[in-house]
């Protein structure tokens, strides 16, 4: 998706060091001319982990390792950059493919139901944490590093200073995936407008409160049709951007996390339980019961219709008329051509593809004009819920994978994950996985340039960000539904309700058939029974629990907003 340019480090390596030579020369005109002090480590502690690479790489020198991940910046630097440097310092040659996102679900799929061993690891999403429990063809990390993969464990690797780890573990506490890219769905707005002395006044005579970040929808709601048709330097603005075309990417739009900023689901971080953000219902045994209302789940409860049919009110009313065809590729740039106010639904993967120089949102000392916030909440959320989505795109090991070719591409995942080359990693891709990696004094020193990403990592809100957990028993199959019925909505083919509707029943039939099969033994799907609404939020509420809530007669609440300045200033406090 984002292009940048990328150093010659690696093939400089390669002619310096000839055909896979590993030694400890490699090492440090790799760390001279690519890492320098962009590192949480200090050059002698660089130097002792290249060494321990080195040592362990021995009994594979000269295979051939072949590793996927999707196509963004983070992925391509490691294609371009680190895995040539692996091969010169180890001996190991690295392919490293990238391909759609899709495509990497897919050769997934394929050598989980053939067992041919197509690539020897994979960067994939940490949603398809509870696909890997239950089918248990992704090999337990925490029991492979214990194990048979001792003897290729780095002892630096620090799990402790991963920050996406409790998303990559399962309910039977193993770890299933090492996190090496990680991004958050945040709110991005303007900052430059919001901060204008008569935009502010004008807000405050129509609306009778301030202008400022929007904590609840209901703020969000009058700050996009305050913006919507305004004129702004002289051209006419929109107060939001989305997009509504039938396409798989309609999908993620939805799944990562659109529904629990609405207040779809229960209280629990990383996700709610016993019901989801996806409006899936597991009982004690962590075994999924329900996704419709009926069989106490939440998919197409009041929460989730809320959420789809504010979706579908603010693209039609104030976004731009574009945005109803377009993908997500295509609508992902928009807002850094400088005619829209704010987004509810922003990736910080587009964060370097909006700080570039020459931008209408970017100044000319090279700050930009925009922020990233905290996304405001809908009528149905509650303290203690999640309130959005992190991407965390994660090395996995399948069974499948010989034990040889499995511990040379662990050695490959942990090396581009490493204290020794995160700090610089991150400084490319923007995806940050490592504590230390955040707390380094570089991004003390770029934070102005990254418009509030920084602080929102260093915050304390960031828990509240997780991706797809554990109650999704098969998320390829899962989530190929979402694009269909959304689509159908944003179409005018389907009412909302009847989108959830539909979207329900099919997400039923895929846990039918699992169950049926009974290929996930005993924490595969075990159907409830059918009850009503009132039903099912009286057993919740009995137990303690939110999901299926009632429908909320006024779901126009009073709006609230937040000074951007001083919200920084209480994460500091």
């Amino acid at each position: 998706m984002r292009k940048h340019l990328l150093t010659t480090t690696a093939a400089m390596l390669l002619a310096m060091t000839g055909v896979a030579f590993a030694d400890m020369d490699a090492a440090k005109k790799f760390l001279d001319t690519e890492i320098g002090d962009m590192s949480s480590l200090d050059r002698a502690a660089q130097e002792a982990e290249l060494q321990w690479f080195i040592d362990a790489a021995k009994p594979f020198a000269g295979m051939e390792i072949k590793v996927v991940s999707e196509t963004i910046a983070t992925h391509e630097y490691e294609s371009k950059v680190l895995a040539p440097a692996f091969e010169a310092i180890t001996g190991i040659k690295i392919t490293h493919d990238l391909i759609g996102e899709g495509d990497v679900v897919e050769k997934l799929q394929t050598q989980m139901q053939s067992g041919e061993n197509i690539y020897d690891a994979y960067v994939n999403d940490s949603d398809l944490i509870g696909t890997h429990w239950r089918y248990q063809q992704a090999r337990s990390l925490t029991k492979w590093m214990a194990n048979e993969g001792k003897d290729v464990t780095n002892p630096n690797l620090d799990l402790d200073d991963f920050i996406g780890t409790k998303f990559t573990t399962a309910p039977d506490g193993d770890l299933y995936q090492l996190p090496d890219q990680q991004f958050a769905n945040l709110y991005w707005f303007r900052y430059d407008w919001f901060n204008d002395e008569k935009n502010k006044a004008d807000f405050k005579a129509k609306y009778g409160y301030d202008l400022g970040v929007p904590v609840n929808w209901s703020a969000y709601e009058d700050i996009a049709e305050f913006f919507t048709g305004r004129e702004v330097d002289g051209k006419k603005v929109f107060g939001h951007m989305d997009y509504g075309k039938k396409d798989p990417s309609l999908g993620w739009r939805f799944t990562d996390a659109w529904l629990s900023m609405a207040g779809n689901g229960d209280k629990g971080l990383p996700n709610g339980l016993p019901v989801d953000e996806w409006g899936i219902k597991v009982n004690e045994k962590s075994q999924p019961v329900g996704s419709c209302v009926a069989r106490g789940g939440d998919t197409n409860g009041p929460a989730s219709v809320y959420a789809i049919q504010k979706y579908l009110d603010w693209l039609k009313a104030y976004a731009p008329p574009e945005a109803q065809g377009m993908t997500f590729g295509e609508a992902g740039p928009v807002p850094a051509q400088g005619n829209v106010a704010q987004q509810m639904f922003t990736y910080t993967a587009f964060t370097a593809d909006f700080v570039k120089e020459g931008l209408a949102v970017v100044n000319e000392d090279g700050t930009p004009k925009w922020r990233f916030a905290p996304s405001p909440h809908g009528v149905y959320w509650k303290d203690g819920m999640k309130l959005g989505y992190q991407d965390v795109g994660s090395w996995t090991l399948m069974k499948s994978t010989p034990d040889d070719r499995a511990k040379a591409a662990w050695l490959y995942a942990q090396f581009v994950t490493s204290k020794t080359v995160d700090v610089k990693k991150s400084h490319v891709g923007l995806t940050l996985i490592r504590e230390s990696t955040i707390q380094h004094k570089s991004f003390t020193d770029r934070a102005p340039k990254l418009g509030g990403l920084i602080e929102f990592y260093r915050s304390p809100a960031r828990v509240q960000w997780s991706p797809t957990g554990t109650n999704i028993p098969d998320y390829p199959k899962l989530a190929q539904l979402w694009w269909q019925a959304i689509g159908d909505a944003s179409s005018g083919a389907k009412t909302a309700q009847e989108a959830m509707d539909s979207l329900c029943a099919e997400q039923e039939k895929v846990l039918q058939r699992l169950e049926r099969a009974g290929v996930q033994g005993d924490i595969g799907p075990k159907l409830a029974e059918e009850h009503d609404l009132e039903y099912w939020n009286k057993d919740a509420v009995a137990k303690g629990n939110l999901a299926p809530q009632l429908k909320i007669e006024n779901e126009k609440e009073k709006p609230i907003t937040v000074n951007y300045d001083e919200l920084v200033k209480s994460w500091q406090k």
